[in-house]
């Protein structure tokens, strides 16, 4: 009797230490609060990813010049196939021997799904 006892408030103790410690997590690790917004996507794209794939997405910005790897042209039918979660984890991981770098520390999560949402709109 004594031994569930002694289970039952360790159980207790570790119930309320989870939900403290989870009280403490900053909220910019949870997933956006509200839905990704293009119009929000697009003044982060025209400001960070403009100058290299183009004002319409089709990879021609003006730092897309001298490139050895050409940057994603968004209206080929191969980006359109890309699901958001490929497209969020380019973002925010790069890609390996290429000039696209990883935008995370950079952007916030929030705005990096916002981008997506905004590139769905120039695959379109």
């Amino acid at each position: 009797m004594q031994s569930q006892h002694t289970e039952n408030r360790f159980f207790i103790v570790g119930l309320w230490t989870l939900l403290i410690l989870t009280s403490l997590v900053p909220s910019s690790l949870y997933a956006q609060d509200y839905p990704p917004d293009r119009e929000r996507g697009k003044a982060v794209y025209e400001h960070h990813c403009q100058n290299c794939h183009g004002p319409t997405g089709r990879g021609d910005g003006p730092g897309a010049v001298g490139l050895n790897v050409p940057p994603a042209n968004f209206q080929r039918f191969q980006s359109f196939l890309k699901s958001d979660e490929e497209l969020l984890r380019t973002i925010e991981h790069g890609v390996v021997f290429s000039p696209m770098h990883s935008w995370r520390g950079q952007l916030t999560d929030g705005e990096m799904q916002d981008v997506v949402a905004y590139i769905r709109v120039l695959s379109q």
